[in-house]
């Protein structure tokens, strides 16, 4: 008989919150935190969506993506989570880039880009200074018409090398392109390179466990392989949700699953307005990327001038396509050393990744598809012989993982790893208009995407929910005062 995984559920909760990513389950912490009883759902039977783990034989975990997030990451966990997950968020301190145009380390932070770009670009500072406190002084009300492209060329007219070293660690952090608004670009650079790039020491495994283990002592009700049908509506109004065939009421759902998912396959068309439902249909899904995980033999080791993150390109100039093309070009290696999990085994481990387009991975045969994973990890094997030589003889272990594999195990339509463009952040915030106590919180739009705008974003709903349910709280008090 299978096993019931909502076995001793309760059968209504304050909230319901659809999906495990870092959205949800800071939205979850912040509303159980505040007395709330809160039921999170997850389909798979892992928490943490894009930022979780695998284990394989021989002590190799494997962090499934490369993650770097602003300083403010520090700032964000203790507030919201605790001083020990605060304190294990370390800086990555040697940032590498290396391509045709320039090869350089960096601490990736405003002062030491402007020494690059002054000393070694010989840009004019007022030109560094200039764009710099541009970029600082963005905000999601500015004007939008203005593309990144064009901000560039304001400040770097004809430097292309300069807009690959200030623009390429962008877009494999959260999929941003020259065609985007400039303030999708301005607000997270600025944001990453005031202080640099961290991450969390322990890694994802370790970042998960203990936010799980907060999460339950703060009365948060937690299921895995629960896999949500549909979200119920009633009169107009948000009424629950049914999961493993189950009915379970709320009057608030708050879904981190993708946004055109909660809209279309959760709920459907027929509830919402026809001009959302068009504003919707333009949302665009960000691109997705492939991975390649290697794990070094016990006895073999990385030297750590090797960097963190290696940005490498054998393109001659940085474009959107090449970065996307399946002829790739542009690899960001993230190497992890013994110090990366110190809790854990000593292992040295690489993790290559590429963006990529899901449909260049879709339509092929399983057998096509299975060689052109292979073709992905030679390929790659080959490009990383430059950076650590004999790697071939080192590496006990490669695999790869697609746009397919990211759709498979976080149900993200297409595979997008950083949810959706800029036009998904106001679709997503207009849903409590269109249906009263329905919620999203995840990664849409450039500047909520990522760790740290996961994280603050599922705040900023939590703090929504609990701002209704105090306003229904006090009104149902207000009717049963003036009751006969």
């Amino acid at each position: 008989m299978p096993k019931d995984f909502l076995k001793g559920c309760q059968d209504e909760y304050d909230v319901i919150v659809i999906g495990s990513g870092l959205g949800g389950l800071t939205t979850a912490n912040v509303l159980a935190r505040a007395g709330r009883s809160v039921l999170l759902l997850e389909q798979h039977y892992k928490l943490g969506g894009m930022a979780t783990w695998f284990k394989r034989p021989g002590g190799h975990i494997f962090d499934i993506s490369l993650h770097g997030f602003p300083v403010g990451m520090i700032k964000s966990c203790r507030r919201y989570w605790t001083k020990e997950i605060a304190d294990a968020i370390v800086q990555l301190k040697g940032i590498r880039f290396d391509n045709p145009m320039f090869s350089l380390t960096t601490t990736f932070n405003r002062e030491d880009f402007t020494r690059l770009l002054v000393q070694d670009f010989h840009i004019e500072r007022s030109a560094v200074e200039g764009f710099f406190d541009t970029a600082r002084s963005m905000n999601f009300y500015d004007d939008q018409s203005k593309t990144t492209r064009q901000l560039f060329d304001q400040f770097f007219p004809g430097r292309e090398d300069v807009i690959r070293l200030l623009m390429e660690p962008i877009t494999y952090a959260n999929g941003s392109t020259l065609e985007d608004p400039a303030i999708t670009y301005g607000i997270v650079f600025s944001n990453f390179m005031s202080k640099g790039v961290y991450t969390f020491e322990g890694g994802t495994d370790g970042l998960v466990q203990q936010m799980e283990h907060e999460m339950r002592r703060n009365g948060v009700d937690i299921r895995i392989r629960c896999d949500v049908e549909k979200i119920l509506v009633q009169k107009g109004k948000i009424a629950g949700v049914k999961v493993n065939g189950r009915t379970i009421k709320s009057k608030i759902v708050v879904s981190n699953a993708n946004l055109n998912a909660t809209i279309f396959n959760m709920l459907g068309e027929k509830y919402f307005d026809p001009h959302f439902i068009d504003q919707a249909k333009d949302v665009r899904l960000n691109n997705s990327s492939t991975q390649v995980y290697m794990a070094l033999d016990p006895n073999e080791s990385i030297d750590e001038s090797t960097g963190d993150l290696l940005f490498s390109s054998t393109a001659p100039v940085f474009r959107t396509d090449l970065l996307l093309s399946r002829d790739i070009t542009s690899r960001t290696y993230s190497f992890y050393y013994p110090r990366t999990r110190p809790q854990g085994r000593p292992r040295h481990l690489i993790v290559s990744s590429t963006n990529a387009n899901y449909q260049d991975w879709i339509d092929l045969s399983k057998e096509d598809y299975e060689a052109s994973k292979q073709d992905l990890i030679e390929t790659t094997l080959d490009a990383l012989e430059k950076y650590v030589p004999n790697c071939r003889e080192k590496i006990v272990h490669a695999e790869a993982a697609t746009p397919i594999t990211f759709e498979h195990y976080t149900k993200h339509i297409n595979g997008a790893s950083f949810g959706t463009k800029f036009e998904g952040l106001a679709v997503s915030r207009a849903l409590p208009e269109q249906l009263p106590g329905l919620y999203h919180a995840g990664s849409v739009g450039i500047i909520m995407s990522g760790w740290l705008g996961a994280i603050n974003y599922g705040v900023i709903v939590a703090n929504d929910v609990d701002s209704m349910l105090m306003k229904s709280s006090a009104g149902n008090s207000s009717c049963l005062q003036t009751a006969p």
